[in-house]
């Protein structure tokens, strides 16, 4: 921060004054030009002061992932994003430096990218080492951390409009159950909330209508496996928070003798390359991954040519893919 000794200096005045004029002395008598000259050295001081330079050749980007290899490929919404940030690398000749949490590196680079989610703890080492930080899929705007997001009561939407044209009232939800890497704490399915608040507005949200399990195809199908051996009543359309979760849940579907979509309708979320192969094909909410992780790169490069006043929060929006787990008007 730029010292009022620093103003006085290049605004060709006293400290005191510059002081008295930052305050906004009423009884100062100065000219309306000084005080013009003192703010705008002022804001040029202080700009200049935060303004972010490249001091490294070929621009380099660290890659901080929440997932590991295995688990990627038990969903590939994350693996997508990072094929994308790596695409979009190559293309613009950056180098990109994939470190583990617990290894992360004071090695300097043009800016952090952080995939996934992450604890208060690990947000706490993240800035330490970066303070330009940009986090995906992840939003932390209430801690004044830069975001990339989806938007998830706009896919909400899209998800629940399109089951009640259909003329479905009994509508329910295969959530995702995550938590964080080292604390291990539980993280709360942004798709379920969005969800729950839409249907309660309309009257139509049943609480024994919404199942969760851990993100993967083997996980969602024993949750609806479980669901239909305990309920007689069940709903006629189900939304699930990924592709790998509809994909389990539409096998326990059709093992209970059931069909997609007379009996239940099924749209997934994400629109991963599976999603079109499975029997039937899975209609799904297409979230632009790859894009995703090209705009995360697009977007730390520009955070770091210049200094951002206010954490920036991006917000992608997605569309509906319809395949043939669902009816067709």
């Amino acid at each position: 921060m730029a010292t009022i000794r620093d103003i006085a200096k290049l605004a060709g005045v006293s400290p005191a004054t510059v002081s008295r004029v930052l305050n906004y002395d009423q009884e100062l008598s100065v000219a309306h030009e000084t005080k013009q000259r003192i703010f705008e050295v002022a804001e040029e001081l202080n700009y200049t002061k935060h303004k972010r330079t490249n001091k490294i050749g070929k621009a380099v980007i660290r890659l901080v992932q929440w997932y590991d290899d295995a688990e990627e490929l038990a969903d590939l919404y994350y693996l997508s994003i990072r094929l994308g940030i790596e695409k979009k690398a190559e293309e613009l000749n950056i180098q990109i430096r994939r470190e583990g949490l617990d290894e992360l590196s004071d090695n300097q680079v043009n800016g952090t990218i952080a995939l996934g989610k992450f604890d208060a703890e690990q947000i706490r080492r993240l800035k330490k080492i970066d303070e330009n930080l940009l986090f995906v899929d992840f939003d932390g705007m209430s801690m004044g951390l830069n975001s990339l997001v989806v938007d998830f009561d706009q896919s909400m939407n899209l998800v629940i409009d399109y089951f009640i044209q259909h003329g479905h009232k009994k509508i329910g939800i295969l959530s995702g159950e995550e938590k964080t890497k080292h604390n291990l704490q539980p993280i709360e399915d942004p798709r379920l909330v969005a969800f729950k608040l839409k249907m309660e507005q309309i009257n139509l949200y049943r609480p024994e209508f919404a199942l969760s399990s851990a993100f993967s195809m083997e996980a969602g199908k024993i949750a609806m496996e479980n669901f239909l051996t305990k309920m007689n009543d069940r709903p006629s359309a189900l939304f699930a928070s990924s592709d790998a979760l509809a994909v389990g849940a539409m096998q326990a579907i059709q093992t209970a003798g059931l069909r997609i979509p007379e009996d239940i309708e099924v749209i997934g979320f994400n629109d991963v390359s599976v999603a079109k192969y499975v029997s039937p094909a899975l209609s799904t909410i297409k979230v632009e991954t790859e894009w995703m992780g090209e705009l995360a790169v697009s977007t730390i490069l520009d955070l770091a040519k210049e200094f951002s006043p206010v954490p920036r929060k991006i917000m992608l929006a997605t569309k509906l893919v319809q395949r043939e787990s669902t009816k067709k008007f």
